[in-house]
């Protein structure tokens, strides 16, 4: 199962790199009466989130996905669609589901939204690696647990009610929870009641247990051993930047050189973003000049027996054996270093085989979820900052 996500990542990383590039030329809200949450856990290298929909309500477990912003799951009538666990939502046998017509502020987003032949919006998502989903921009209510013993529904969100969806989507997920900072995302729409704060708390990647994702008042961060380091805008609203200064590998420091700012754009628009925190991406990517130094640091310190990938995928992988010692890795983000958990660094690609779970690009430098595992992480879009606690996540419930 992690074959896919390492695929899905690789994909991700290549349609980041585009969605950039294509943002550089251009550059609603809802209430809740209590802090909502939702149950997170693990499933084969992605992480999902649970929730209901409609009225009566319905279930469903989809993507948590902070590099994105529409959320949509699979629908009735489907024309084509990938085969998932859960039962298709069917949006006649709800009271509370509207397709949202062309004039809707949320039908304008040339990206991802259209007018079709009847004036209702619709909407269309691709990704790199040939996935993609295609249907209604509609609205309907969501209902999340809370933080009080009842759970807290949430009218009028809008969302991607998809007809026709493919690709190396998992069976476990109906689609995928848009986190992202873009109007459609979720936390856009619910900005009113949860005043752009949200956290989540990622268990290890095999672990039984689930941890939740919180949102509002009680998602945020702090107390003893918290560390921040701000949240940048960049080129585009959907994506999370941070300032990446370097990597420590054992006791060796490796200083982190970026992207710089896009020409024509005033000194004070960019102040130095040069990586994008993503929890739908499994893997972590760095620039390859970057990469080429760490991992000679990484092949240095490391005691054990160098392999190759029999997937071609990665370039630094050991046999598992008891004389394999990995060095410790840290991660430093502008007023934030990050230990790296063991069990994130390398992960095991094939029986007997870990690999460097960092990999180069020539794109956008990506930090992904395996790197976040056993980190409260919150977001607070208000004071632009992000904050990491070290924690035991599957003690997060």
């Amino acid at each position: 199962m992690l074959n896919k996500s390492f695929h899905r990542s690789f994909a991700r990383a290549e349609y980041f790199k585009k969605r950039v590039s294509q943002s550089r030329s251009k550059h609603s809200s809802n209430s809740s009466s209590a802090p909502i949450q939702s149950h997170i856990t693990s499933a084969g290298g992605e992480y999902l989130i649970k929730a209901t929909i409609g009225s009566p309500p319905v279930d469903f477990l989809a993507i948590a996905d902070t590099g994105s912003d529409l959320t949509w799951i699979q629908c009735k009538p489907c024309k084509r669609c990938y085969k998932q666990d859960a039962p298709l939502f069917d949006p006649n046998k709800t009271t509370t589901y509207r397709h949202l017509s062309c004039n809707s502020q949320l039908c304008s987003d040339p990206g991802t939204t259209f007018c079709d032949f009847r004036n209702k919006c619709g909407y269309r998502v691709s990704y790199g690696d040939g996935s993609f989903s295609n249907g209604d921009l509609s609205t309907e209510t969501f209902t999340f647990e809370s933080c009080s013993t009842r759970n807290v529904s949430i009218p009028n969100v809008a969302f991607g009610c998809g007809h026709a969806s493919g690709g190396i989507f998992q069976e476990t997920s109906s689609g995928i929870v848009g986190l992202g900072g873009g109007a459609l995302s979720i936390i856009k729409q619910l900005n009113g009641s949860i005043g752009g704060k949200f956290s989540y708390c990622l268990v290890p990647r095999d672990s039984n247990f689930s941890s939740k994702i919180n949102f509002g008042s009680n998602a945020v961060v702090s107390g003893p051993g918290v560390v921040s380091t701000p949240l940048i805008k960049q080129y585009t609203d959907t994506f999370y930047y941070l300032n990446l200064t370097g990597f420590s590998v054992g006791n060796t420091r490796i200083p982190y050189k970026g992207l710089s700012k896009p020409d024509n754009s005033s000194p004070n628009d960019f102040l130095g973003g040069n990586i994008i925190i993503d929890s739908g991406t499994t893997l972590t990517f760095v620039l390859q000049d970057f990469y080429q130094r760490l991992e000679a640091k990484v092949i240095k310190i490391t005691r054990g027996t160098r392999v190759s990938d029999p997937g071609g995928q990665f370039s630094l992988c050991y046999k598992v054996e008891k004389r394999l010692k990995i060095p410790k890795i840290v991660a430093h983000f502008a007023n934030a270093d990050i230990k790296l958990p063991p069990d994130g660094t390398f992960l095991e690609v094939s029986k007997g085989i870990v690999c460097l779970a960092i990999v180069p690009t020539d794109g956008i430098a990506i930090f992904g979820n395996v790197l976040q595992i056993n980190h409260l992480i919150g977001y607070d879009l208000v004071n632009k900052k992000l904050s990491f606690l070290p924690t035991n996540c599957t003690k997060y419930k």
